[in-house]
């Protein structure tokens, strides 16, 4: 079982509405014919490359705080741990600096179909938690990833003082079901952890 973390907001459960999710960050300008350098927050980019509209948003080195614009992608590749990509109307360098900064975001539709058994982090977070007595253990809020697996963060109750947060290892030992049509991930684990 594995979970695939699309993007760091997705992450925190932070979406740039409809179901367009961020999944990477504009570092600058490559070369001189107004390809841009993309950080992905995934180690595989595949929604990045293969989305041909992007949204991008949020502060640019040049101006503060643009309203998100969609960029539509003529050409977009891998380049060692980034991507680069190059964008209908932007054709020097100083266009595609000024872009430094921007978030992308891609629709949920452009993620490819993860191997069975393995789950998008902005697929889960929202879900419900039960245990197998059926008792409610709280909602998935978000994923941390540990290098060995993913743990999903449950919360039950409203954040704050009355909140309870418990950790649990996104592994086959604890997670019996993982059903995404109703949005419950079924889990052995006690209401005393």
């Amino acid at each position: 079982m594995a979970a695939s973390s699309a993007s760091a907001d997705a992450a925190s459960g932070a979406d740039h509405g409809g179901d367009v999710h961020e999944v990477g960050r504009i570092v600058g300008a490559w070369g001189v014919k107004g390809w841009i350098k993309i950080e992905p927050y995934a180690d595989d980019p595949a929604a990045l490359l293969g989305a041909r509209r992007w949204m991008v948003s949020g502060e640019a080195a040049s101006h503060a705080q643009p309203p998100a614009r969609p960029l539509t992608i003529v050409d977009a590749r891998r380049h060692g741990e980034f991507v680069l990509a190059q964008a209908e109307g932007i054709s020097d360098r100083d266009g595609a600096d000024a872009l430094r900064g921007l978030r992308v975001c891609v629709p949920r539709s452009a993620f490819p179909k993860p191997p069975t058994d393995a789950y998008y982090w902005v697929d889960l977070i929202g879900s419900s938690v039960a245990n197998r007595e059926g008792a409610a253990l709280g909602t998935v809020v978000g994923l941390i990833e540990t290098g060995a697996h993913a743990v999903l963060r449950v919360r039950a109750g409203e954040e704050g003082a009355d909140a309870v947060e418990r950790l649990i290892p996104f592994v086959d030992a604890y997670v019996d079901e993982v059903d995404l049509a109703h949005r419950v991930v079924r889990v052995d684990w006690g209401l005393d952890y």
